[in-house]
């Protein structure tokens, strides 16, 4: 079965609403490829590598988080950004991205899913447009939240704990809450913070936050920005392409990032 390429982006875009959100770049269809879609390759970053294993799986578009388009970047069409437009206008592939619009879905984005992995429940949202999501939680401390996240996503994870600054030992409060923002959301410390949280997970740390969690008593864990961002493309395209009935594969391209 194939369905029109408006119709797959109509999909999309009533389902993650990208017109409520003011984004660092275009959410939707960002390369034009064939009219008529049969299979959906889903993954974060349109990466060239991503693009190849498309190409290879005989895809017919491509939906991620991390797409080719950002504000303030060099608009020439050269090295890398060539050799991406070229591979999927030689091929005909449809390139479809989302951003804040795919984080902030509250039941297949990337914050509802690194929930859902983590099995936390989200009850509140804070922080610019409402991206961050903070749930109830039971730890004894923070480096047992650190564990769990740590095992749940398969890699190592950075925490930083009140009081370790100068070589003292971390103070170790018991955990009632939990606050997470997946990818690059290091700014949304201090609001999560606001928010009530005992621990804050995102996927980047930046040296002003290890000041703030030592100073605030708020633990801070950095996870990994595609660690924590892996969960939200592949369920939003497997979603849309159960509903029109097309064929869906995600792709995993490491990253240690």
């Amino acid at each position: 079965m194939s369905i029109p390429r408006s119709q797959l982006l109509q999909a999309f875009d009533s389902l993650l609403q990208p017109e409520r959100f003011r984004d660092y770049g275009p959410n939707g269809l960002q390369v034009e490829g064939k009219a008529e879609i049969q299979r959906v390759v889903s993954g974060v970053t349109a990466s060239r590598a991503l693009i190849e294993a498309a190409i290879a799986a005989q895809a017919d578009a491509i939906f991620v988080h991390h797409g080719l388009f950002w504000r303030g970047q060099d608009g020439r069409v050269t090295g890398w950004m060539k050799q991406r437009l070229q591979l999927l206008l030689a091929h005909d592939i449809n390139l479809f991205a989302y951003h804040l619009p795919l984080d902030a879905h509250g039941e297949l984005g990337n914050n509802a899913q690194l929930g859902r992995v983590l099995g936390w429940a989200a009850d509140a949202r804070f922080g610019e447009q409402d991206l961050g999501f903070a749930a109830p939680a039971a730890f004894e401390n923070a480096q047992a939240v650190a564990d769990h996240v740590a095992k749940a996503l398969g890699r190592p994870v950075t925490l930083v704990s009140p009081g370790e600054a100068g070589g003292g030992a971390s103070v170790q409060r018991p955990v009632r809450r939990v606050a997470w923002c997946t990818g690059g959301a290091q700014g949304y410390f201090e609001s999560a913070i606001a928010a009530g949280a005992d621990v804050f997970i995102t996927g980047e740390i930046s040296e002003p936050q290890a000041h703030l969690a030592r100073e605030t008593g708020v633990s801070f864990i950095a996870a990994g920005h595609h660690a924590t961002e892996r969960y939200g493309a592949p369920a939003v395209a497997a979603h849309v392409a159960d509903q029109c009935g097309l064929s869906h594969e995600f792709i995993e391209i490491d990253n240690p990032a």
